[in-house]
């Protein structure tokens, strides 16, 4: 019910705004256009273009202002950055900005040229700095960290009690050991220097034994 009386309040001008932002995206999508000269645009596009630009410029401007007080707070306590990320979710930082990159990913994979003249990515490449400054506060963050960069059935065991400096201490294997030991049906591999034991990964891996 909270939730609900907060999108109320903030409804009306984030809406409008909301609006602006994709009729702006929509005027700069290309038609299938037979017969258009590529990377000439016409004086109206191009008004559109720099009309991006400047609205990206004032967003960016209200965020990159926003973000280092909401950092500032957020870094109390885990329960401030709770109320930190909530209040910034229903500013335009969640609700333009979100949708603003995809659209300009999308633009920029469409006609490159147009959005190189346009002159807006620049702008929003510099908040990268704050964003993430903000979510590096996030409660949990380096477990979702090395959870999106573990390979499964190799760095498994790293989060289930077994700490990285008991696996920094492992026998020297020589490469006739690795060898012996696949051989008799093992599958260890080899690398950066470090053997890994995949055979737990062997038998839930969709490539098959070959690829591995």
């Amino acid at each position: 019910m909270d939730q609900e009386l907060y999108s109320k309040e903030r409804s009306a001008s984030l809406d409008l705004l909301l609006r602006f932002q994709r009729l702006l995206v929509s005027k700069l999508y290309p038609a299938d256009c037979v017969g258009q000269v590529p990377n000439i645009y016409s004086p109206d596009l191009l008004g559109v273009g720099s009309l991006l630009k400047k609205y990206t410029a004032l967003l960016c401007t209200h965020i990159g202002d926003i973000l280092p007080v909401a950092t500032s707070i957020a870094s109390t306590s885990h329960r401030h950055f709770a109320e930190a990320s909530r209040v910034v979710d229903g500013d335009l930082t969640g609700i333009l900005l979100p949708e603003l990159v995809v659209s300009v990913v999308l633009l920029l994979s469409k006609n490159a040229g147009l959005m190189q003249e346009a002159g807006a990515i620049p702008l929003l490449a510099g908040l990268l700095e704050h964003l993430d400054r903000f979510n590096h506060l996030a409660p949990g963050k380096e477990r979702d960290d090395n959870e999106d960069l573990a390979w499964p059935g190799i760095m498994g065991s790293f989060f289930t009690g077994q700490s990285c400096r008991n696996n920094e201490e492992v026998t020297l294997i020589r490469k006739a050991d690795l060898e012996n030991h696949n051989k008799d049906g093992g599958f260890w591999t080899v690398i950066d220097g470090k053997v890994y034991d995949i055979k737990d990964f062997q038998t839930q891996s969709l490539t098959g034994s070959s690829i591995l």
